[in-house]
């Protein structure tokens, strides 16, 4: 019950054991086409370019970003978290020209903040991340792709920590570019990142496309004429080629892994966002009313917080790591700790996907109750699973 990653859903699993079979085989090719399919819903995009990387999430945050921006490009990137300064360092090492702006851990940006900057800015692309899991704060998108697509500048949003969790509406958002895992809400292992970009991407991507020369044939259409993208690996315009109706060679495909990606994504799909969702608000509704009868304060301004994964301020005078220590070792439960000016200072409790489920959260609190009980601080399990049974039973 940390903030990720979670346990798989066991329908995965057994995707994942099913016999390899040849990346051209044309049952394979056929799983890809309808995986670009499923996660065209799962995005809520109509996105032709919707595809795995294979690699973990942040290899879908490389891809995007490594494609799109070439050396010299501005990029804005709005930091509430951990997560918003490693968007910041990819974009570096992409040797874009870097703008930051930052608010305090625990709060987010009023959209006139961030339209303040583009226009101050003027960025080619802005780089967001939706939620934020070291922070636990959740970004409200709706009204910023308006504003980029006014303005001219391509948006990215890192969406690991909210798909299949939260609202996500891509194209109805004005979205360009989406990445994200599936080792959160879509309740799969990590090694493979969903991403989707729309023609606006796409026309940033084919400026810098490039054909290996091995695989050069007499129908091959003259390379871009801006720089070379430098990843090979995470090249997006070569990636788009391989799950094209061209199949032109690029990596081995990960067999297993799109397996998991295909039955995440069905699992989810046959739930439907809406009921998800739901879910997801309920669990964390139920979890903070137990923290809270526990005497523990819950991190983060509330208005912003993810449904998904909970922040709790450590009470004074217990050892944090002590306690999660206990929690996994005497019940088997993992919560999480935080980084940078939070470490130390939270716990993060993570809702996510098949483990967001009503026993999970009531086993949670009366473990965590018991285990600070036996750390010194006042605390009635028994209080804490009734605050939260109350929330279950009144919807």
């Amino acid at each position: 019950m940390g903030p990720g990653p979670v346990d798989v859903d066991p329908r995965v699993l057994r995707a994942m054991s099913m016999p390899l079979l040849g990346q051209f085989d044309p049952h394979f090719t056929a799983y890809m086409n309808e995986t670009m399919g499923l996660y065209r819903q799962v995005f809520r995009t109509e996105n032709r370019a919707t595809l795995l990387v294979d690699g973990s999430a942040r290899a879908g945050i490389e891809a995007v970003l490594a494609s799109a921006l070439a050396p010299g490009d501005k990029v804005l990137v709005p930091v509430f978290g951990r997560f918003g300064h490693l968007l910041a360092e990819i974009a570096a090492r992409c040797r874009a020209e870097v703008v930051t702006i930052e608010t305090q851990w625990g709060t987010v940006f009023p959209p006139e903040i961030i339209e303040t900057a583009v226009r101050a800015h003027r960025p080619m692309l802005l780089a967001l991340v939706h939620g934020d899991t070291s922070t636990t704060m959740a970004q409200p998108l709706e009204d910023i792709g308006q504003i980029c697509r006014e303005l001219g500048v391509v948006l990215y949003v890192d969406a690991t920590a909210t798909i299949a969790g939260m609202a996500l509406e891509t194209d109805a958002w004005s979205l360009d570019a989406v990445s994200c895992g599936l080792q959160k809400c879509l309740s799969g292992p990590p090694g493979c990142a969903p991403v989707t970009v729309n023609e606006r991407v796409e026309v940033l991507v084919r400026r810098r496309r490039h054909v290996e020369r091995g695989l050069v044939g007499p129908e091959d259409e003259e390379s871009g004429a801006g720089p070379v993208i430098q990843s090979n690996y995470l090249d997006l315009g070569m990636l788009i080629d391989y799950w094209s109706e061209r199949r032109l060679n690029h990596h081995t495909e990960a067999t297993s892994m799109l397996y998991a990606a295909r039955e995440c994504a069905r699992i989810m799909l046959e739930e439907g966002h809406e009921p998800r969702q739901s879910r997801h608000r309920l669990a964390g509704r139920a979890l903070a009313a137990g923290l809270g009868a526990l005497e523990l304060r819950v991190f983060g301004d509330p208005a912003y917080r993810m449904p998904n994964v909970t922040g709790v301020y450590i009470p004074e005078g217990v050892p944090g790591e002590a306690v999660r220590a206990a929690l996994l070792e005497d019940f088997g439960i993992e919560i999480g700790t935080s980084f940078g000016p939070l470490h130390g200072r939270i716990w993060r409790i993570g809702t996510m996907g098949y483990g967001c489920t009503r026993v999970n959260v009531l086993s949670c609190l009366a473990a965590l109750g018991t285990t600070l009980r036996r750390f010194g601080h006042r605390a009635s399990p028994h209080e804490a699973v009734a605050a939260a049974r109350a929330i279950y039973e009144g919807g």
